[in-house]
């Protein structure tokens, strides 16, 4: 694809390359596509805040505790693997084992069985698996490759080194009889067919059909006069022994239509899944359908009375703390990754968001009552109103005007995936100094991650617990230096940097500081609060809020990364 990443050069990505490719490919076999949207960004350097597993070499697995319970947040069941290894779990050839793992890696991928199926049989109705002798033959990967291969690598000596000598999974054959055509061969095969395991020349474990008929067979990939055997992996022959993924198997293969469409729509699903709403879609081919899983959004009413509004929210009773605690619920939960959650929709009104511990249900329930009869009564949308009152509760704390653009839009319980939502659930969330669990990473780790995956600086994330601590919002009261909660103040900073406070281990987990000259204790503090002043960074951050002159700036600053995070998601104005 060189050459035509040459000729275009900016005008379009690496990314969008490959995924336009893609498309083309299945399409010039006759596959159904539902369309494709530009728009991804190149990235230079790997992100170093991946978490790629314990193994610190390819094809080891360390990543499974119990019966098979595979490591929250991996997707894959191998270092190196994209999914599952399809020679079965760790090598074995057992198709119902080999399910188990399929139904668990494709379901992080946001898939369920039928487009499970769907991927997998249309897939492996084009090309062949590559395995033409052992792995031996081939050299060592681009980036230790010799240099004098220039990045190119994986250099195979075995023969011609391509066509059918080609050395790449270690399974070898195609599937289908006709490997460069759509079309119902796939399953034709998979139930015509009883199959033995054997072994690929590179010594993979592989099945092949008892008996195949010559026309079931496959051209060879130098020579169409000759006939080679189709085969299928262990994960293949899951599709037919598991009872649900051979129920789904059997519905498309009487039902190509369906089949095609199901393909058609779970393809487009896994390439733009981690684009975000489809207001960021570009292109010509974009799909007029509305799809579940892009998380729609009704447009937003922009035209109502703000100051009105305003009026009614000061006037209903809820504390700043209340306020402030609802809009961070609302829009923390986006996520920069993929571009999901945030305030816009609403989705803190409905399951599952609503139920979250850390979103103190009851409260919000109180909470959000208020904000109903509001946006009746004034025909603004209830994500306006929430992210509005927050502004209110940061206005009546520092007396200065929080920007505030309306327009957001209420999604709906049937334009809401439940289940999809639950992974935003935060298992921790230092801004609030809460943790579901004891986990093996530390909270002040866990805060971290947080802030990167929601596109926080690390002063922007300090400026937000300042905030928050100065207002009263933390588990437990943790963090919490000032009874006055009504007033954003930099007391946090100044009062955690105290040298005349002796900082020690409480058996709960949490921290006391008692004073030097009296022993007497006088605050209570989390790791994730002691982080700001004991690592160097955050302390020098924290320090530069804490002087006497900083009220000012901290007051500036909280405000404008407030602003930041309750727009995060507005995509539809940026």
């Amino acid at each position: 694809m060189w050459p035509i990443k040459q000729k275009y050069g900016d005008k379009i990505s690496w990314a969008d390359l490959f995924i336009l490719s893609g498309n083309v490919a299945i399409e010039s076999m006759g596959g159904k596509t539902l369309g494709f949207s530009g728009g991804r960004e190149d990235i230079w350097t790997s992100p170093e805040d991946i978490y790629w597993g314990k193994e610190n070499k390819w094809l080891e697995n360390k990543r499974y505790t119990g019966k098979r319970v595979l490591e929250t947040p991996l997707g894959a069941v191998q270092m190196g693997l994209i999914y599952v290894n399809p020679q079965g779990p760790d090598g074995n050839p057992d198709p119902l084992a080999s399910a188990h793992d399929i139904r668990e890696t494709f379901s992080r991928m946001a898939m369920n069985d039928a487009e499970t199926v769907a991927l997998t049989a249309g897939g492996h109705t084009f090309g062949k698996a590559h395995g033409a002798a052992s792995e031996g033959n081939v050299g060592a990967e681009p980036e230790g490759a010799p240099i004098e291969q220039m990045g190119f690598g994986w250099k195979n000596n075995h023969g011609s080194g391509k066509g059918t000598d080609t050395i790449t999974s270690g399974i070898e054959g195609p599937w289908t009889a006709n490997p460069t055509k759509w079309d119902n061969g796939y399953f034709d095969l998979l139930f015509k067919y009883d199959w033995e395991l054997v072994k690929s020349p590179a010594g993979a474990f592989q099945w092949h059909p008892i008996n195949p008929s010559q026309e079931d067979m496959a051209p060879d990939t130098n020579d169409s006069s000759k006939k080679v055997t189709t085969i299928m992996t262990t994960a293949d022959m899951a599709m037919r022994e598991d009872p649900a993924y051979n129920k789904i198997s059997k519905r498309f293969h009487n039902n190509p239509k369906e089949f095609a469409d199901t393909f058609a729509h779970a393809w487009f699903k896994l390439l733009h899944r981690d684009m975000g709403p489809k207001t960021r879609y570009i292109g010509p081919e974009i799909p007029k359908e509305d799809l579940i899983w892009q998380d729609p959004i009704p447009k937003g009413n922009c035209d109502f009375d703000i100051p009105k509004a305003k009026k009614m929210i000061s006037d209903c009773n809820l504390s700043i703390k209340e306020m402030v605690e609802t809009a961070w619920a609302s829009a923390s939960t986006y996520r920069s990754t993929d571009k999901r959650g945030g305030a816009n929709g609403a989705r803190i009104r409905l399951a599952p968001q609503k139920d979250w511990e850390v979103n103190k249900p009851e409260q919000l329930k109180k909470v959000l009552n208020h904000y109903e009869t509001i946006s009746e009564s004034i025909n603004a949308s209830i994500a306006d109103i929430i992210v509005l009152a927050g502004n209110v509760a940061v206005e009546k704390a520092t007396g200065k005007e929080v920007p505030f653009t309306s327009g957001r839009g209420d999604a709906t319980e049937e334009q809401t995936d439940e289940e999809s939502f639950g992974v935003l659930e935060p298992l921790a969330d230092g801004f609030r100094n809460y943790q579901k669990e004891e986990y093996a990473v530390s909270p002040e780790e866990m805060l971290l991650d947080r802030s990167q995956l929601m596109g926080l600086t690390a002063p922007e994330m300090t400026v937000l617990i300042g905030g928050f601590r100065s207002l009263g919002i933390s588990s437990d009261n943790m963090g919490v230096f000032t009874n006055d909660h009504n007033s954003l103040s930099n007391d946090f900073f100044t009062n955690l940097l105290d040298m005349s406070v002796d900082w020690k281990k409480s058996d709960n987990g949490q921290y006391l500081g008692t004073n030097k000259s009296s022993s007497s204790e006088i605050r209570r503090a989390s790791r994730v609060d002691l982080v700001f002043g004991s690592n160097s960074q955050l302390r020098a951050i924290s320090e530069l809020y804490a002087c006497d002159d900083s009220q000012n700036r901290f007051i500036d600053d909280f405000i404008v990364v407030w602003n930041k995070v309750m727009n995060f998601d507005r995509f539809d104005i940026i």
